[in-house]
């Protein structure tokens, strides 16, 4: 998430930098030596099998597992290891998830329409037949993935979910992660981490068939693994870093926006946190917010780095301008604090997801209580791409039915254009049926 040369060259007389990014953020996710580490490991894993998923396993992850699924009744049981607070919480975001994936599907209809007499066309969405997920519980575990991944894959009517979680240190699982899967209704759930997971499940290693898409965040090799399998596979997307850009003006508040820049700057070290303000005392304040509150974090040692190397202050002028630099950052999360909300709504086209006004703020996402999907574009994919949902599960698939009565239109249009390319096998396949229409 950062202005590109270009831009810059093009657009400086329309914005100044209160702070800029410490270093030149790099392509999210592109170290070449992940990349040839994950090349090998994925050839070995399809060599070799599951001795070499057990041996990457145990090599990186400590896991001596040799069954590495988690029993129906363990995975249920799961829920009983969490303090009710936390119980409970993981089971509004779940039920919040689906529900919103929910009102995605419904507003996904089949269709059928005859368009000329004797031609009609449709469509109908068909889910696609197994996925896996990728749950994430390392340093950070990110419990409400399962939420966005298994859920909404079983709201979309995927008969298959089998799912990946990294094993804890002695091997086990952990439980609120397990018992978010649970709650989603993953069909199986296996103690398995890193490209060695992803690898097994598209290989179909696990005692399962390989599965047809593989969805979910992870670290560098994560990412690496699903672009390199994406082919053998579908993905969701290829994200990097999390991200986080907020739009104020002077009826913000520094408190407000600074935490929420630093609550995505949590994710990583390398996660861009940015504010464009039309009020330069409002960027400035923000900018001594920040400061004072890494003082108090207990993540100050993500965060700062974070902040001061990938963060960045933006003032402008006015709204337009304002969106000028939005659009082309393109973040993944995009807050709005201003006093014409709605108007950005309205204007805005480049964001993973959307929150509006001061009573909103990503982590109402992050952990699942909004409903709405956290897997999202990141580094400018915003530009042309939407964040994982319902729809991306279903298969719109068309189709068509002509009859006799339509035939002399269709077959003489395609005779005419087979003949101009010089196709003659697919001129055929339209005057047979003019020959058969007059008999």
């Amino acid at each position: 998430m950062k202005l590109s040369p270009r831009f810059l060259a093009q657009h400086a007389d329309r914005f100044t930098q209160l702070k800029a990014p410490g270093v030149d953020a790099p392509e999210a996710q592109r170290d070449p030596a992940v990349a040839d580490t994950v090349t090998s490991m994925l050839l070995d894993i399809e060599r070799n099998g599951l001795d070499a998923v057990r041996r990457y396993s145990r090599d990186l992850d400590g896991s001596d597992r040799f069954d590495f699924e988690l029993s129906a009744t363990d995975l249920a049981a799961t829920g009983g290891r969490l303090v009710p607070e936390l119980r409970e919480a993981i089971e509004l975001g779940s039920a919040r998830t689906k529900q919103f994936a929910g009102l995605q599907r419904e507003h996904l209809s089949d269709f059928e329409c005859e368009v000329m007499p004797g031609l009609v066309v449709g469509q109908k969405y068909v889910p696609v037949g197994s996925v896996g997920a990728y749950l994430p519980a390392g340093r950070f575990p990110l419990t409400a993935s399962a939420f966005m991944t298994v859920g909404v894959a079983k709201v979309a009517g995927v008969p298959t979910v089998i799912g990946c979680t990294p094993p804890q240190p002695g091997g086990g699982v952990n439980a609120a992660v397990a018992y978010a899967a649970h709650l989603s209704g993953i069909d199986h759930l296996f103690v398995l981490g890193g490209v060695q997971a992803l690898a097994a499940m598209s290989f179909g290693l696990l005692g399962r068939p390989p599965v047809d898409m593989i969805v979910g965040a992870g670290n560098a090799y994560v990412a690496e693994a699903k672009r390199q399998l994406f082919g053998t596979v579908a993905i969701d997307l290829l994200a990097g870093p999390s991200e986080v850009a907020v739009i104020a003006d002077e009826t913000a508040d520094p408190e407000i926006v600074a935490a929420d820049l630093l609550g995505q700057a949590e994710h990583g070290p390398s996660s861009p946190a940015a504010l464009v303000t039309t009020a330069e005392t409002l960027g400035r304040d923000v900018i001594a917010a920040v400061e004072r509150q890494l003082q108090t974090l207990s993540t100050a040692s993500i965060c700062g780095p974070a902040w001061h190397d990938f963060g960045s202050v933006i003032l402008v002028a006015n709204r337009q301008d304002a969106v000028l630099v939005m659009d082309e950052l393109a973040p993944e999360h995009l807050e709005l604090q201003t006093a014409d909300d709605q108007w950005y709504h309205d204007t805005l086209t480049n964001y993973g997801s959307l929150f509006l006004g001061h009573w909103s703020t990503v982590a109402y996402s992050d952990k699942g209580m909004a409903g709405t999907n956290h897997t999202l574009p990141t580094a400018g994919g915003a530009k042309h791409s939407a964040g994982l949902s319902v729809s991306r599960y279903l298969k719109p698939l068309t189709y068509q039915r002509v009859s006799r009565a339509a035939t002399p239109i269709l077959a003489t249009a395609v005779d005419v254009i087979s003949a101009s390319e010089g196709m003659s096998a697919h001129q055929a396949t339209a005057t047979l049926r003019l020959d058969t229409y007059k008999v």
